[in-house]
């Protein structure tokens, strides 16, 4: 039986059980419940705080699970990604008080608040900083306002909370985060994972491009065919009417409209495009 670690609560909660029921898992609403039977998967969920699946699945104790890079990495775990799942994007950066600190080799000696001490010590060793670093338990803006640190480390979205605390970015970025599928390094080989990854690559493809389809005159189909390469090529079949072509192809959707707008202009008609709920390339 397969086991896996799911976040239990929050937005990263949220997106990790959709994905898995997009991925044919979990047919019935997970609801309190800490551990869940999935009896036509032969699988077992287990639903944990975030930040301590890495220690689990490094234990040995669950197959894989799906957590952040960041919580990954801050918790040493013997675990490794298996997968990046394209959601749940953070960055993690250095700040200070606006204007006093001018890069990362300026915190030299300063106390750095942050809730991720493992990451934080890594990237000031592979800076040559040496600073004393204040693990906090969540938020950490106003550690500065309160006098236990004189700079943070932290995961940003907009920056509007650090800008409200009088904080600015340092630097480069320490590390961009996703959620991610991680297991053992030897748990890649396992079958009932294998079958996981495949249906959660499956699942992001699907996600990632839509389904497009038009008419096209015979004399045009190349150059259309140009616009909508497809993954390996397009499917183009002959239409009743002597002269014009049906073609299908996979676009990716952040291009849908672009791709239209080009198609109708080369003189494409009957343009649809429809949603991709899973595939296998």
């Amino acid at each position: 039986m397969l086991k896996i670690a799911v976040p239990n609560k929050g937005t990263l909660a949220e997106s990790a059980l959709t994905m898995l029921r997009e991925a044919g898992y979990l047919p019935k609403p997970v609801g309190r419940s800490l551990v869940v039977s999935d009896v036509a998967n032969d699988a077992e969920f287990y639903l944990l705080r975030p930040r301590d699946i890495a220690t689990y699945v490094g234990a040995g104790r669950l197959d894989v699970g799906i957590t952040g890079r960041d919580l990954l990495l801050d918790s040493g775990a013997p675990a490794t990604e298996l997968v990046a799942l394209g959601f749940g994007d953070s960055t993690f950066c250095f700040a200070a008080p606006t204007g006093t600190v001018k890069s990362i080799s300026d915190l030299n000696g300063l106390r750095i608040a942050t809730s991720y001490k493992g990451i934080v010590a890594k990237a000031l060793a592979d800076a040559g900083v040496s600073a004393d670093v204040v693990g906090l338990d969540g938020a950490v803006e106003n550690a500065v306002a309160l006098g236990v640190a004189d700079a943070v480390a932290d995961v940003v979205d907009t920056g509007t909370t650090l800008r409200a605390a009088g904080l600015e970015l340092v630097g480069e970025p320490i590390l961009q985060s996703e959620a991610i599928l991680i297991g053992r390094s030897e748990v890649g080989s396992n079958v009932e994972v294998q079958q996981l990854l495949r249906r959660l690559e499956g699942v992001i493809v699907a996600r990632t491009y839509v389904m497009m389809e038009y008419d096209v005159s015979a004399e045009l189909v190349e150059k259309a065919c140009e616009l909508t390469p497809g993954i390996e090529s397009p499917t183009v079949s002959p239409l009743r009417d002597e002269g014009w072509m049906a073609v299908r192809a996979m676009v990716p959707r952040a291009d849908q409209h672009l791709v239209m707008d080009s198609l109708w202009n080369l003189g494409a008609r009957g343009v649809i495009v429809t949603d991709i709920h899973a595939c296998r390339l």
